[in-house]
């Protein structure tokens, strides 16, 4: 696999926030790969860094120093609306809330992020009628996200993050606010149709099950992305 060149790469990336007058320090020179076609699993507790990194990769922060390369190109030091482009058009994101636009259907909020890149209407509803179906969600096409339940409403925001085709996928916590069984049933979901739109995937979580689905499995680690490793059995 190493041979290929990553879709993701970011170097000796460092992020920090003022707290009680001084610093918190995040992120210590994080480095990460994400290459073609695979999963990668993303663990720790809540503050250690996770989403921090997901949002600088996804290249919706900037961190206090370090590089972001998609596709062999530093991101980091364009201007907004190259940033912005590129996010678009080789990133979906998927956060633990759904974020769905309430007044709009389900198949209406996969559409939009479409016609926003430039898609005419007929190809967008075409290609969110696809993504429903593969979702198993074709009977909730006008559906709007208050008649619809939470992993219903995840799976939509699933479809939606994948509409404009990118590359990669960066998901934060995306069944954190999931009760177990549904948890489960909206990460296969999410599994099932990365694998089948053959997207890469880096997904944050603190659910320790959702592992056995991932390619590789890492860690942060006093602000540095490590293997995880589980602990050995006593």
């Amino acid at each position: 696999m190493n041979n290929r060149r990553p879709i993701l790469s970011v170097r000796n990336l460092h992020r920090s926030y003022p707290s009680g007058g001084g610093e918190l320090q995040v992120l210590r020179g994080a480095d990460i790969d994400i290459y073609p076609g695979e999963m990668v699993g993303l663990i720790g507790p809540s503050g250690s860094g996770k989403s921090t990194l997901l949002h600088a990769a996804g290249l919706l922060e900037k961190p206090n120093a370090g590089e972001v390369y998609i596709n062999g190109r530093e991101c980091l030091k364009l201007p907004d609306d190259k940033r912005t482009q590129i996010r678009r058009d080789s990133i979906g994101m998927v956060y633990q809330f759904h974020h769905l636009q309430k007044e709009f259907t389900a198949l209406e909020n996969i559409m939009i992020p479409q016609m926003i890149a430039g898609t005419n209407a007929r190809k967008a509803e075409a290609e969110a009628e696809r993504l429903l179906g593969v979702m198993g969600l074709t009977a909730r096409a006008t559906h709007k996200p208050s008649q619809m339940s939470g992993g219903e409403q995840q799976r939509v925001a699933i479809a939606r993050a994948l509409a404009n085709k990118p590359q990669m996928l960066l998901a934060d916590e995306p069944t954190g606010n999931l009760d177990p069984a549904t948890s489960d049933s909206v990460f296969q979901s999410l599994f099932d149709l990365t694998r089948h739109e053959g997207v890469s995937a880096l997904v944050a979580t603190h659910n320790m099950q959702l592992t056995q689905f991932m390619d590789r499995v890492l860690t942060v680690q006093n602000g540095l992305i490590v293997p995880y490793r589980a602990p050995a059995l006593t």
